[in-house]
């Protein structure tokens, strides 16, 4: 197809605010002096709805079974995650230009702006994808986008052990750490399944127990009939409007949550989270971001510190609120896996460490130093 051709067509159903209908196509085509043959309208009118609906050349990608991600790093460059390590696709953008007007789309299509005085943005998209895009020439090569897919079903343990992911073993462990209420937090890497491991975990929650889930970007969606959702705000063109995972809780803890979830801690919020599990609140649940369960300690120390705590007050606080840590990763097969729970254990210098209660082994979890801790922990139950 004519690249010039479909840009001036293009143009002309952008500028008339139409619909890329064959109708409409070929009256853009007339008014370009252009008669063409059916089929070659029926094409011209699939390479316009694919840059002007949805994702573009992207949304087939978006719909293959097991999509997680689709990442694009320039025209020829566009990977996709099903679940076992990132793959390379075969679909490319004709040019650079190509690629950054999607990104500009998808970004008004969540109300934010992206150019070059505002060259990235994070937004969810209204079908619920996480969009994160970058534009020169903080993206020294191009433009980049990244999606973010939310499961389009709920999970449950059983399917997570079908899929590998543990052992029947380690889903009764959780489920009975689920039945005692304990103050879980899910740590692993970007695209460790995080997000999917604790949305199974909430959809044992007795369904007469009220959720209230607080997310930067909404992607947790557990099969439990009683969950209330809430997003943060960021700021508008001007500035204002923000409003912060740290408000969010606050109003959270007055909305009689019988657990309280916040889908990722990375800011100062984590201090109002730990207040929360230490005044009764049990059951909180929450991920972090750590390369290891033994990397979660310093890391909540890190955003305790942003908070304005010493490093022994979050510790206290750490010590005296999170019972446990499900630590995912991924084997060398690209599977995302549970890798360990752990415990954390307060030394005689006041500072805490996580210690494991069951090891994976062998492609099995198998019980470790800590587990005699874990099962006085389960005895709440």
């Amino acid at each position: 197809m004519n690249t010039n051709l479909l840009e001036r067509v293009r143009t002309r159903l952008v500028e008339h605010d139409s619909d890329a209908t064959p109708a409409r196509v070929a009256a853009a085509l007339r008014a370009e002096g252009l008669v063409l043959g059916d089929a070659a309208v029926l094409d011209l009118v699939r390479s316009l709805r694919q840059e002007l609906v949805g994702a573009g050349p992207l949304e087939p990608l978006l719909h293959l079974p097991g999509t997680t991600d689709v990442i694009v790093n320039g025209p020829s460059a566009v990977w996709i995650d099903r679940g076992a390590g990132l793959e390379r696709t075969d679909v490319t953008f004709a040019c650079e230009a190509d690629v950054r007007r999607l990104a500009q789309r998808l970004a008004g299509s969540a109300g934010r702006r992206l150019d070059d005085a505002a060259p990235f943005v994070d937004a969810r998209l209204p079908n619920g994808a996480r969009l994160h895009c970058a534009v020169p020439p903080i993206a020294v090569e191009g433009t980049l986008i990244s999606l973010r897919i939310p499961n389009r079903a709920a999970f449950t343990l059983d399917d997570l052990v079908a899929r590998g992911s543990m052992d029947d073993a380690a889903a009764d462990v959780l489920r009975d750490m689920m039945r005692a209420r304990l103050a879980i937090l899910i740590s692993g890497g970007t695209g460790s399944g995080k997000t999917t491991v604790l949305s199974t975990l909430l959809g044992l929650v007795p369904p007469t127990e009220r959720i209230v889930i607080v997310e930067d970007s909404t992607e947790l969606a557990p099969d439990h009939p009683h969950t209330v959702r809430m997003q943060a705000r960021m700021p508008n063109v001007e500035g204002s409007g923000t409003v912060t995972l740290r408000d969010l809780v606050r109003q959270a803890l007055r909305m009689r949550p019988d657990r309280l979830v916040l889908g990722e801690v990375r800011g100062v919020e984590v201090v109002d989270l730990l207040a929360a599990m230490n005044t009764g609140h049990e059951g909180g649940m929450g991920t972090v971001h750590a390369n290891s369960a033994a990397d979660v300690p310093a890391r909540l120390e890190a955003l305790g510190l942003m908070a304005g705590l010493d490093r022994l007050a979050v510790h206290a606080l750490v010590a005296a609120a999170v019972d446990a840590i499900v630590h995912l990763g991924r084997d060398d097969a690209g599977r995302r896996i549970v890798s360990g729970i752990h415990i954390l254990v307060r030394d005689d210098s006041g500072l805490v460490r996580a210690v494991p209660a069951l090891a994976r082994q062998g492609g099995c979890l198998s019980a470790a130093e800590a587990m005699p801790q874990l099962a006085t922990r389960l005895m709440r139950g």
